[in-house]
């Protein structure tokens, strides 16, 4: 297989180094110190003004394959910018292209209602919001899906969801506004088709974020 770097890639890799040089690694300093001073949990300063500088060079959304909506790379197109992006813990917010956003817009694109897009994706896709994805659960090995026991009933035009989810990153961000929920609808389907996902709004009656799970004594605030 031929990893080469097209023209178009070669200039993306070369316009992302030079801002994560320009900005991105001179603003670590500044994050920490103001993650330090303020609400631990609320977004910073100095990542919204990154995000602003990188929408207007247009280093925006380079995630989103076959769309217009972003740059249209496939995978191999794109893996060489995240390696970039991700040598700083700022970088893929500053370009709108950190996790599970990224993956919660791809899935909206492709599934999402025009509704639904209209509410949730163009929001996720400007930046303004955030969002989680529910499918780690405490009781079972769910990195197989096909252990997760929290279950979603259909109830006339609604679905009522009962589990318990953790490890749900973005969950205590306060920017999180949609969650999708990954949980058990048929359980008498084939092992590998009795699972759907539901967008739930997180302020859903019934919703509770209890805590930050830490990791060696971190919770990775402000996003969690």
């Amino acid at each position: 297989m031929n990893f080469a770097y097209s023209p178009k890639v070669q200039e993306l890799r070369e316009r992302v180094q030079a801002f994560m040089d320009a900005h991105v690694y001179p603003a670590e300093k500044v994050f920490y110190q103001q993650v330090a001073e303020g609400d631990r949990w609320q977004p910073t300063a100095i990542v919204e003004e990154l995000k602003a500088k990188a929408k207007a060079e247009r280093l925006w959304n380079l995630f989103l394959p076959e769309s217009e909506l972003g740059a249209g790379l496939t995978n191999t197109e794109y893996a060489p910018l995240a390696e970039i992006m991700g040598s700083s813990g700022l970088g893929p917010e500053a370009f709108n292209c950190s996790a599970p956003d990224t993956g919660n817009m791809e899935v909206l694109v492709r599934y999402g209602s025009e509704a639904q897009k209209r509410e949730w994706l163009e929001p996720l896709l400007r930046g303004e919001i955030r969002s989680a994805f529910g499918m780690t659960e405490p009781g079972v090995a769910s990195s197989d899906a096909t252990n997760m026991e929290a279950r979603a009933v259909r109830e006339g035009d609604e679905w009522v969801i009962n589990g318990r989810k953790w490890w749900t990153s973005g969950a205590c961000d306060p920017r999180c506004k949609i969650m999708i929920f990954m949980g058990l609808t048929n359980p008498d389907a084939p092992r590998h088709a009795q699972h759907s996902m539901i967008l739930v709004p997180m302020d859903t009656p019934g919703v509770k974020v209890l805590r930050p799970l830490p990791v060696f004594g971190y919770d990775d605030a402000p996003h969690g």
